[in-house]
């Protein structure tokens, strides 16, 4: 992420580049987070915190969403939250885009959209087959698994999370290493959605995606009695 560390001559990060990195990575999967909490995490105090966001706010990386003066919140005036710009955003991970894109334009401009869908159900096969070994040892319930596939999803960039709501529960992704191309060709999103159903062994729905322009890619995994069918766990050696 070149454009958060501050580089030296000798190509090093500088400590504050480092620990900026470090912010950027937290707001990235936690965005909306207080000085406070950032503090937390990295173990220093929030003071210091509040000199690295306001160099990363001077720089265009952070904004901030001020606190809600809503009567009734409770004494006490609500702290500023920080989140990453999209220039920031864009420093995650994007690397090859604008390749991938032309590889993509020039297969459905040869063989049409059909062709396009294949190759991203192909390519996610991949991401299919690593998260489904990382998943061995987790429980057959759908929430059990999406847990897991959100651990595994971090480990390839994702940055993703789960959290359990009314009627069942969501798998979030705070960062897409694809979404401008996605933006550009949703058989990409669609590839993914479906493999996300495979591994937790349900049927999903995705109620929002970066690609289309929101902050965090959402999928909703219904809970027991929600009336989605129950998919066999299905492992790619046997297709």
């Amino acid at each position: 992420m070149e454009n958060v560390a501050t580089r030296q001559p000798n190509g090093c990060s500088t400590p504050d580049g480092q620990t900026r990195q470090r912010v950027a990575q937290l707001l990235l999967e936690n965005p909306n987070s207080t000085a406070r909490d950032l503090a937390a995490s990295l173990n220093i105090t929030p003071v210091a915190v509040r000199k690295h966001l306001d160099a990363m706010t001077a720089e265009g990386l952070v904004t901030t969403r001020e606190p809600d003066n809503t009567p009734g919140r409770g004494r006490g005036r609500p702290a500023r939250t920080y989140l990453l710009t999209e220039a920031a955003r864009d420093t995650f991970d994007h690397h090859y885009d604008d390749l991938a894109t032309q590889a993509l334009r020039w297969i459905q401009r040869h063989g049409g959209p059909g062709e396009v869908s294949a190759f991203a159900a192909e390519q996610v096969t991949l991401l299919e087959n690593r998260c489904r070994d990382a998943m061995d040892a987790a429980d057959d319930t759908p929430m059990a698994r999406a847990t897991a596939l959100a651990e595994a999803l971090s480990h390839e960039g994702y940055a993703a999370s789960t959290s359990v709501i009314a009627g069942g529960g969501q798998l979030c992704q705070h960062h897409c290493p694809v979404s401008h191309v996605a933006a550009q060709f949703p058989q990409l999103c669609e590839a993914e959605t479906a493999v996300i159903s495979r591994l937790v062994g349900h049927h999903v729905q995705r109620l929002a995606t970066i690609a289309n322009g929101d902050g965090v890619c959402t999928t909703y995994i219904p809970g027991p009695g929600a009336g989605a069918r129950t998919l066999p766990i299905i492992d790619n050696n046997d297709r």
